[in-house]
């Protein structure tokens, strides 16, 4: 039997953009360019202050009188720079402030509240002084030619982003494999996509190997969740597939990790599940018109008890065999055995998420992901390209089959790891061998979680990967 576990009160706190036709609150944000004027309301120090700004070369400024923030942002289309001033706006309002009106029109201003508010993300759950510490922002007001129906799909995604980063950020103290499937089944009474969870009895019954054999060394149960939004006349006739590695805490097994900079950062692990479980959740929410399945296979990687164990030999879901040459090569057996399972939809697409290897954020650092696909010129480059549109990029790699030969064994059908070259694409390889449908894998490792704040992406948590796909999703078939 699958369980269904009792929901809890929805916890996301975010500021809210909606429109107005006032301005309103105790700062105000204009966005100027050179035929932007300003009202016959507005106060004298405001216009002058205005007219400097418009002829000078400076692309933002700020002044406080009173109670009262003013800023003048420049208007550019690169929507990377006005998202990165919103978060400027953010690091010198006052953090008790609880109104701002934003002046200005089109897509540019919408970039600069979107990188506002999601420059207003904090997660304080456990500090004793969060009330101190938070921010209260509550209302983003736009003034300007802008529509409720972008207002409201920005809204959403931002939601989504912001539950990804609690999840992310939530230590394996609270969020076991269990609790993580507790939190995608709020989401999915709340936007109305069902989510069925399966429990360790049922996963040994689907005869999943990888994910049993990396849950052995823990003492808490595995999961495997399925979620699946489908509207009632989706555009594409078979789903489309998101597959998430859900390790919420990985030590590396028996193949232990050294832990300062390492382990310690490894409750980010499951940053590929918050990815597509939040995917589901901003697609749920703004009513997409496509049917989406997403696969979560969840757990901790301990080296207690019966830890699988360097030599051991797996039998996966789909019957192939894998020798284990390193057990902190986890994400991919657990990944498989769920991209398996989405055989059964007989999906047009199969796309995988994961923070998998340490090699994708030697490549290419934190400014993006690696993507490898077998999928067609065009979906790839319509990922690409949603990734590029709001700045989660990706860099694509080769799947070559030239490089399924580091993945031989001498004693089972494949190895679990590549060799010391190619890290990531070997990775991308071994996953692709378990996928019946075209195949994208986007590696995360680098972009999911940072170390010291950058921008409006934060401290902790990114929620990456949310905002590219939701891209895609909106123009897929487009």
């Amino acid at each position: 039997m699958s369980v269904r576990f009792r929901t809890f009160e929805i916890k996301i706190k975010q500021t809210m953009l909606q429109l107005t036709q006032e301005i309103k609150g105790t700062a105000f944000v204009y966005v100027v360019n050179e035929q932007t004027t300003l009202n016959n309301q507005t106060p004298d120090y405001v216009g002058e202050a205005f007219k400097t700004f418009q002829t000078a070369e400076t692309k933002e400024d700020f002044f406080k009188i009173g109670n009262q923030f003013y800023f003048f942002v420049k208007e550019n289309n690169d929507l990377e720079k006005m998202r990165v001033a919103g978060f400027n706006i953010r690091q010198k309002l006052d953090k008790k402030a609880t109104d701002i009106t934003i002046v200005g029109s089109g897509e540019t201003t919408l970039a600069l509240a979107e990188g506002l508010a999601l420059s207003n993300y904090q997660f304080l759950k456990y500090f004793k002084d969060a009330d101190d510490r938070e921010y209260t922002l509550e209302n983003i007001f736009m003034l300007g030619d802008i529509s409720a129906e972008e207002i409201s799909r920005i809204n959403n995604v931002i939601k989504a982003v912001f539950w990804a980063r609690d999840m992310v950020n939530e230590p394996n103290s609270f969020l076991t494999a269990n609790q993580l499937a507790k939190e995608i089944q709020e989401i999915g009474d709340e936007a109305h996509f069902h989510v069925e969870v399966f429990r360790k009895s049922e996963i040994e019954a689907l005869k999943m190997g990888g994910l049993l054999a990396v849950n052995k060394g823990s003492i808490q149960p595995p999961t495997f969740t399925v979620m699946e939004y489908k509207p009632a006349n989706p555009i594409n006739e078979k789903p489309i597939v998101l597959v998430g590695k859900g390790v919420v805490y990985d030590t590396g097994g028996l193949s232990l990790k050294p832990t300062p900079n390492s382990m310690d950062l490894m409750k980010s692990d499951m940053g590929g599940a918050a990815m597509m479980a939040g995917t589901v959740y901003a697609a749920a929410l703004n009513k997409l018109n496509i049917h989406i399945i997403g696969l979560i296979p969840a757990t901790d990687n301990r080296p207690g008890g019966d830890a699988y164990a360097p030599g051991d030999i797996v039998t996966m879901m789909d019957g192939t065999t894998v020798e284990v040459l390193n057990t902190d090569a986890e994400g991919r057996m657990i990944l498989a055995d769920a991209i398996s399972y989405a055989a059964k939809y007989t999906p047009e697409l199969i796309i995988n998420s994961a923070t998998l290897t340490g090699a994708a954020l030697v490549a290419v650092g934190t400014r993006a992901a690696c993507l490898m696909s077998n999928a067609s010129s065009n979906v790839t480059n319509d990922i690409l390209n949603a990734g590029e549109k709001v700045y989660e990029r990706m860099v694509q790699l080769p799947l070559w089959d030239d490089y399924k030969e580091q993945l031989k064994s001498t004693c089972a059908d494949l190895k679990n790891i590549g060799g010391s070259t190619a890290g990531t694409i070997t990775a991308g390889k071994f996953l692709e061998h378990f996928a019946k449908a075209p195949f994208v894998h986007i590696d995360i490792a680098g972009p999911a979680f940072t170390t010291a704040t950058e921008n409006y992406k934060g401290n902790g948590g990114t929620g990456t990967g949310i905002r590219a796909l939701h891209e895609f999703f909106v123009n897929y078939k487009k």
